[in-house]
């Protein structure tokens, strides 16, 4: 029995190919306590493998957290397994708002402590407490309200490139960071202001306005399904679009365009550009953001240095890898020196 990825993401990629058959890149999430989630994780892994289904999922004691892809045949199938399940039974599906057949690449399911790393140890908070979920109109609504302060519950690199008009942007490199910051700095507004947040799909909000309401928050509100959801609104009500930019995904697109404004820039010259590639030296492998001009001018890679490094023999590559890891120290996301345009 299958329980891990055997192929690598060029097998995969022919595989697709030769498949001929449109998928559908999709999110979901749900908070529920779940007393053993290698259990969970080995049983999704034998069913979705069967399915042909591919993404990142993270299984927890706290819930389950996915961003998958799924054959366009296949939905249907895969819909009833969720069903089956009791705790997943109708759970909101987020569809990407642009379709790329190779979002995902290998099935990769992981058992981690949390679906959202919070570093909260507080054993009274309960994240099920949870503020008011709200849809496209109603955020509209109080995103116009001038008693409303929002805030964008996202990294900067992803708020960089999109966000919501006159949302607070926290200067931050993970969730778990902005947490307390926002805390401080709202301190005086609990109770006169509405707190209002949001995040890619819903599953860093639906944490963060539990976790401000056990801090004393008394209006608390969240986009319900995330910028996901309120772009796909937007769009079947013909509402108004708040969302300036592009929305920042984890998979291979790294981003889908919710509205034409390029808010972001490159980092190496400063053009207009709103464009996330990963640097071409693998020993590196730095996020940020790059035009087409500088990727044919430095081999989209992040400094000369690294442009050196692609230069070289694939072997000689190799050996200076061996022993390394791109940890997210490294990546950095976007802050490091040799952006000069960024610096």
């Amino acid at each position: 029995m299958q329980l891990y990825n055997k192929l690598s993401a060029e097998e995969r990629r022919e595989l697709i190919a030769q498949a001929g058959t449109e998928r559908l890149t999709l999110s979901f999430y749900q908070y529920h306590q779940i007393d053993n989630p290698k259990i969970l994780r080995d049983y999704l892994f034998v069913h979705w493998d069967n399915l042909d289904v591919l993404g990142r999922i993270y299984v927890a004691k706290e819930g389950i957290n996915a961003q998958l892809s799924v054959p366009g045949p296949r939905f249907d199938a895969f819909k009833a397994f969720l069903d089956d399940i009791d705790f997943l039974k109708g759970v909101r599906l987020n569809i990407a708002v642009e379709q790329d057949n190779e979002s995902f690449l290998k099935l990769t399911i992981k058992v981690r402590d949390k679906i959202v790393a919070d570093g909260l140890e507080d054993t009274s908070f309960e994240v099920t407490n949870k503020g008011v979920h709200v849809n496209a109109r109603d955020f509209n609504q109080l995103l116009n309200d001038p008693n409303t302060v929002c805030v964008d519950m996202r990294n900067h690199y992803e708020s960089e490139i999109g966000h919501f008009e006159g949302a607070i942007t926290p200067d931050v490199d993970t969730f778990r960071e902005s947490l307390p910051i926002i805390e401080e700095d709202l301190s005086e507004h609990k109770e006169d202001k509405n707190l209002l947040m949001y995040c890619t799909g819903g599953i860093r909000c639906e944490k963060a306005s539990a976790y401000f309401k056990h801090k004393g928050f008394q209006k608390v509100f969240q986009l319900e399904g995330g910028i996901i959801e309120y772009a796909s609104q937007v769009k079947a009500q013909g509402l108004d679009n708040k969302f300036k930019g592009k929305n920042f995904v984890f998979d291979e697109r790294r981003g889908e365009r919710i509205s034409e404004d390029v808010i972001a820039q490159c980092h190496q010259c400063g053009t207009p550009c709103d464009t996330h590639v990963n640097c071409a030296n693998q020993a590196c492998h730095l996020l940020f953001i790059q035009c087409e001009a500088c990727q044919e001018q430095t081999q989209s890679c992040c400094s000369d240095a690294c442009q050196e490094i692609v230069n070289l023999p694939e072997a000689e590559q190799r050996e200076r890898r061996r022993g390394t890891h791109n940890s997210n120290k490294i990546f950095k996301k976007g802050r490091s020196e040799v952006l000069k345009f960024k610096q």
